[in-house]
């Protein structure tokens, strides 16, 4: 505590504000890496209740506050003897704390574009071409089978027609959905 006390009050104040958040910024980073970070900072800044909010995205979170206090008092630290003026140093040491949270939305904003979603879903071929698989008998009298690539994967799908019957290989367009399993598809004029 000897440390402290030798020290002007604003230069301990950010000391005071630097070591807790530097800790906490440290546990969170190793929590990130195990894989617990999400559901601890949900925890710590809902009072444990689940939401489905934007996460990384809220405003007022523990990991935005570590992130705002890191970088106020580690500039107000590193600025401390170089900038004469207090109320500069106060001033750009909030600007760098606030930086701190844009960049950390910048960041998550990056890393969430790399996310890609390859569930399939039926609604995904609507309006899409495809290639008859079996053939499709015509007016409906039976279901034939297309084979259809969504998100990189193929996938072979019951289909009627309204018209007349769709020989194998021929393209298709799928036009509609009946019974949440079936493709209605109109052969393309070529």
């Amino acid at each position: 505590m000897e440390f402290f006390k030798s020290m002007e009050p604003l230069m301990a104040a950010f000391w005071y504000v630097a070591i807790p958040a530097s800790l906490i910024f440290l546990i969170q980073t190793i929590l990130t890496f195990v894989g617990a970070s999400a559901d601890v900072d949900t925890d710590l800044d809902h009072g444990g209740s689940s939401h489905d909010g934007g996460g990384a995205f809220e405003l007022f979170t523990l990991r935005n506050l570590i992130n705002f206090l890191l970088g106020l008092s580690w500039t107000g630290i590193s600025l401390y003897n170089v900038i004469d003026h207090k109320g500069i140093l106060i001033f750009l040491s909030f600007t760098v704390g606030i930086a701190f949270v844009y960049f950390f939305f910048y960041v998550i904003t990056q890393v969430q574009k790399l996310a890609e979603d390859n569930s399939f879903s039926l609604d995904n071929t609507l309006y899409k071409k495809a290639k008859v698989y079996l053939t499709i008998p015509g007016q409906r009298k039976g279901p034939g089978k297309v084979s259809i690539n969504i998100n990189g994967a193929y996938h072979e799908l019951e289909a009627l027609t309204l018209g007349e019957a769709i020989p194998t290989g021929e393209e298709v367009l799928i036009i509609k959905i009946e019974q949440e399993n079936l493709l209605i598809v109109e052969k393309i004029n070529q």
